[in-house]
C-alpha cells in the first residue's frame, strides 16, 4: 500500500488542530477551542485538494482523513458544546453530545463504503465538517451576541442545533458539495476565497461565520422542498 506524504501531512495537521481544540476545551479556553476547529477545516480542505492535484488519492488517504475528521469534527466540537452548554442537563446533555459523535462516525463510514460507487457530485446528509462548523460558530455567536438571554435559553438552542445536526448527518437530504471535483473546482475556489476575504475584512466575524454555517445547515431542507436536489445516493462526504 502506497502512502503519499504531502496530502497526509495536511490530514495530520487536521488531527493536530482537532486535538488542540480538545485540550483547549479541557482547559476552559472555549473561544480558542472553537477558532482552532476552523483551522482544522482548512487542513481538511487542503488534504483533498492536494491529493487530487498531485494525483495521489488513495484508500489509505480516504480512511486516514475520515479518522482525522472524527477527532476534529466529531469529538472536539461535541466536547466543546458539552462542557460549555450541555453539562447542566445531566444525562440528556451527554447523550446529545454522544449522538453527535456516533452520527458523525456513521456519516463517515457510509461515505467510505460508497467511495467510487456513485456519480453524483453532492453530499447525502450534512457533512461532518459543516456540522462541526455550525456548533463552533454558534458558540462564538452566542458568546458574543446572546449575552442578553438567559443562559438556559442559549443552552437549549445549542442542544437543538446539536441534536438536529446529528440527525441530518445520517439523513438522506442532499447538500451541495463545494469541494467536489469537475466543473465545481473553480466555483469552490471562488467561494473559498470570498469567504476568506469577507472573514478578514468583516467587522463582525462571529455573526458572519454563524450565518454561513446556519445557511448551509438549512439548505438541505430548502433543496428538498424545492426538489432541486432530491433525496438520493451517497457519493462523497
Amino acid at each position: 500500500m502506497r502512502m503519499y506524504l504531502l496530502p497526509n501531512l495536511f490530514t495530520t495537521g487536521n488531527i493536530f488542530f482537532g486535538f488542540f481544540s480538545i485540550v483547549s476545551t479541557l482547559k476552559g479556553e472555549y473561544e480558542k477551542a472553537a477558532w482552532v476547529l476552523f483551522i482544522a477545516m482548512l487542513m481538511d480542505v487542503l488534504d483533498g485538494r492536494v491529493a487530487r492535484m498531485t494525483n495521489t488519492t488513495s484508500m489509505f488517504g480516504v480512511n486516514y482523513d475520515s479518522l482525522a475528521d472524527l477527532v476534529s469534527f466529531g469529538v472536539a466540537p461535541s466536547l466543546l458544546i458539552y462542557k460549555w452548554a450541555l453539562m447542566p442537563f445531566g444525562r440528556v446533555g451527554w447523550l446529545v453530545a454522544f449522538l453527535f459523535i456516533a452520527c458523525g462516525a456513521l456519516r463517515l463510514a457510509r461515505f467510505n463504503v460508497m467511495v467510487g460507487k456513485e456519480t453524483s457530485k453532492d453530499f447525502t446528509g450534512l457533512p461532518i465538517p459543516a456540522a462541526a462548523g455550525l456548533m463552533a460558530s454558534y458558540y462564538l455567536f452566542a458568546s458574543d451576541k446572546l449575552g442578553f438571554l438567559n443562559f438556559k435559553v442559549v443552552a437549549i438552542i445549542a442542544t437543538f442545533l446539536m441534536f438536529s445536526a446529528s440527525l441530518l448527518m445520517v439523513s438522506r437530504f442532499r447538500y451541495v458539495a463545494l469541494k467536489s471535483g469537475g466543473s465545481r473546482k473553480s466555483s469552490f475556489a471562488l467561494v473559498f476565497a470570498s469567504v476568506l476575504m469577507v472573514f478578514v475584512v468583516a467587522s463582525d466575524p462571529q455573526l458572519f461565520m454563524f450565518l454561513i454555517f446556519l445557511g448551509y445547515y438549512l439548505s438541505g431542507f430548502l433543496q428538498a422542498l424545492k426538489g432541486e436536489l432530491p433525496i438520493g445516493e451517497e457519493v462523497e462526504g
